[in-house]
């Protein structure tokens, strides 16, 4: 399925390539004098942050009409308060767009109480794969991930935004790992737990590839974190193998296989897998509202198309973004399809045991 959204994308950028001089009068809908509103979950500072600052000057210049585009962060409830918010404020003008992220996607695949969205009713425009890293606090004493052992026996501390946010690929991968963690609850976003790591208020932390980018790798060259492992990516088979970001990183298979002496596998590793393909491959979504009319969606679409076949926009996205596929069209609607879908025996393993390390209630 993978090796199919990457065919599509590549079907996609030849087609905006023979037709880009068209898109700006291909469709009607102009912006010109307009102000659209690009909502965006969480706090200021956090990788969804970066992305959707990264992605909206372009996305300005490719609409036709050139509008302003304004981001608002509003953050709250591991992103469910903005998207909440979407859901029943936005107008199907195309004026305003919304960024979700994996901790906006698992709580809606978690039935938890607080989502008051539903993908069914948005219209996606553009997908976005990323990564991620872990990483830790030097003071750990900890160098590189054959030293992870070390951790084990020692309670950590993590600032996490919520238990079914995003997060919950760091917490069940530490579980898998035998690594004790206590969670710091009440963080507005990554970007805020990247905070809590800085003032020394948590020891471990773990951010999406343009975060670490741009904010976290300062702290590594200052010699304050140290980078552990990636996430992974992937590849066209299904397999989880390394960040194509950071070659240089152990992914988390590796390391499992690193600490256990044997490949992950069972009950915990197929729900870990399932929510990583839903949460990493199309990780940022940007949405129209529901009821937004074709020709408004589509001239997202052709200018989304336009920003990623530029030919510079490949070294601008590695610099910001990393070095990951972004989808328009059909294939971002299959990734959507994949990103908000999970098996029932991995949600349901999710589910119980957030309830019983957590308390989380669905």
């Amino acid at each position: 399925m993978f090796s199919k959204l990457v065919n599509n994308l590549s079907i996609a950028l030849v087609c905006v390539a023979s037709t880009g001089a068209m898109v700006g009068n291909a469709y009607a809908a102009d912006f010109s004098g307009k102000r659209i509103e690009w909502t965006v979950p969480f706090k200021e500072g956090g990788g969804s942050d970066r992305w959707a600052r990264f992605y909206a000057p372009l996305l300005s210049d490719a609409l036709p009409g050139n509008p302003v585009i304004v981001v608002k962060n509003v953050p709250g409830g591991g992103s469910t308060k903005g998207a909440n918010q979407f859901a029943v404020r936005a107008k199907p003008n195309g004026l305003a767009i919304l960024g979700t992220s994996a901790s906006t996607q698992f709580p809606f695949l978690l039935g938890d109480k607080r989502v008051r969205y539903d993908y069914k009713d948005w219209n996606v425009v553009l997908a976005t794969a990323t990564g991620g890293v872990f990483y830790a606090s030097s003071e750990l004493g900890v160098n590189s991930v054959a030293e992870l052992a070390k951790l084990q026996g020692i309670t950590l501390k993590y600032g996490s935004q919520g238990a079914t946010s995003i997060d919950l690929i760091t917490l069940l991968s530490l579980k898998m790992l035998d690594i004790d963690v206590k969670a710091v609850f009440g963080m507005k976003g990554r970007g805020s737990a990247r905070l809590a790591f800085e003032r020394g208020e948590v020891n471990i932390d773990f951010q999406t590839s343009s975060g670490f980018l741009k904010k976290t790798m300062p702290l590594v060259k200052e010699g304050k974190a140290i980078p552990l492992m990636s996430w992974g990516a992937l590849n066209a088979a299904g397999d989880v193998v390394r960040d194509p970001t950071f070659p240089d990183l152990p992914s988390f298979p590796e390391v499992y296989e690193q600490i256990h002496g044997k490949k992950p596998a069972g009950e915990a590793w197929n729900a870990w897998k399932a929510f990583f393909s839903a949460g990493f491959p199309g990780q940022k979504m940007v949405f129209l509202p529901k009821g937004t009319s074709q020709d408004i969606i589509d001239t997202y679409t052709e200018a989304f198309k336009r920003v990623i076949s530029h030919p510079d926009f490949a070294a601008r996205a590695h610099q910001t973004l990393g070095t990951y596929p972004q989808f328009t069209a059909q294939a971002a609607q299959d990734v959507k399809n994949i990103a908000t879908t999970v098996p029932k025996t991995a949600r349901e393993y999710v589910q119980n045991w957030l309830t019983d390390t957590y308390h989380v209630k669905f």
